[in-house]
């Protein structure tokens, strides 16, 4: 896997909206005065702030914006604006440029069928906060974290324990993002459930049935049993279901009650205002015990 470089004081990041287009600008410019004031330069790309029906423009603007800041040599990373839905429709015309030109991409949500994208072209990518929580103060955390592992910081977690955890110990890739984004690539050349290693999964506003048949196609499929920890995050808006199984964390624990790996529930990734920074395609060792856990990324 190719690692991008860490950032320096005075580099270029690019903002791109791949997917939905920004309902509110005001969000897209803080963010940049945030990557400011980390002493980087922002370049708000031509269709970040564009509209075509519900996307930030169409395939081909979006694409283009995608690329360019990709080919464009004194652009060294590219932060998504917003998710909502639509990078499965630039996939084909971005992935072999990610390619011959690996920099940090970093997004989450929709956005991770970039970071799918990253991962089939051999390059780490970063599933992290988009541009409301660098423009806002409540995400101060999340964008401080992301600021360090950017610059080249030692990127070590240490996450409560919580009572559904299962203990263990783990060394692998870190792979993951949002579920329903994630299976709906399986099948696909950008399928990152054949990579193994640990896996972290979100989502958000999902029934928990829905929930459920995602994690049986993983199961069924063999992933679930060729994992080496499994590490779930936020799933905003799952609302409680009794016929169904109680919560979503007591529907994913039923399902994978069989396997015998770590097993971490509560960490502070996803649709919420902690939302730490995951390389996608890195090395990292997992430990789950009865005093917390701790997730430490290899240099």
């Amino acid at each position: 896997m190719i690692k991008p470089a860490p950032l320096s004081i005075g580099d270029r990041v690019a903002i791109v909206s791949p997917a939905g287009a920004v309902r509110d600008a005001s969000i897209v410019y803080g963010a940049a005065r945030t990557l400011e004031s980390w002493g980087l330069q922002a370049v708000v790309m031509p269709h970040a702030l564009s509209r075509d029906g519900y996307y930030a423009g169409n395939v081909d603007e979006r694409a283009s914006d995608f690329c360019g800041a990709l080919y464009d040599g004194s652009i060294k990373a590219l932060l998504c604006s917003y998710g909502g839905y639509g990078c499965v429709h630039i996939l084909p015309l971005i992935d072999k440029a990610i390619g011959e030109n690996p920099k940090w991409i970093m997004g989450m949500s929709d956005c991770s069928a970039l970071l799918a994208a990253a991962l089939s072209q051999g390059v780490v990518s970063m599933h992290s906060p988009q541009c409301r929580c660098l423009a806002e103060d409540g995400c101060g955390e999340s964008a401080s974290l992301l600021r360090n592992v950017l610059f080249g910081r030692p990127l070590q977690y240490s996450v409560a324990p919580h009572s559904l955890n299962r203990s263990g110990t783990a060394r692998g890739r870190v792979v993951g993002g949002n579920l329903s984004v994630l299976t709906a690539l399986v099948g696909t050349p950008y399928d990152i459930f054949k990579q193994g290693g640990i896996l972290f999964i979100e989502d958000i506003n999902e029934p928990l049935y829905k929930i459920e048949r995602m994690l049986y196609t993983l199961k069924l499929s063999g992933v679930l049993a060729s994992l080496d920890a499994l590490v779930v995050g936020a799933f905003a808006g799952c609302r409680d279901d009794s016929a169904f199984g109680g919560t979503v964390y007591d529907v994913i624990r039923h399902v994978v009650e069989e396997y015998d790996y770590p097993l971490c529930f509560g960490f502070p990734v996803g649709h919420s205002s902690r939302c730490y920074p995951m390389p996608v395609g890195a090395v990292a060792e997992l430990e789950v015990g009865a005093g917390g856990v701790s997730l430490n990324y290899i240099p």
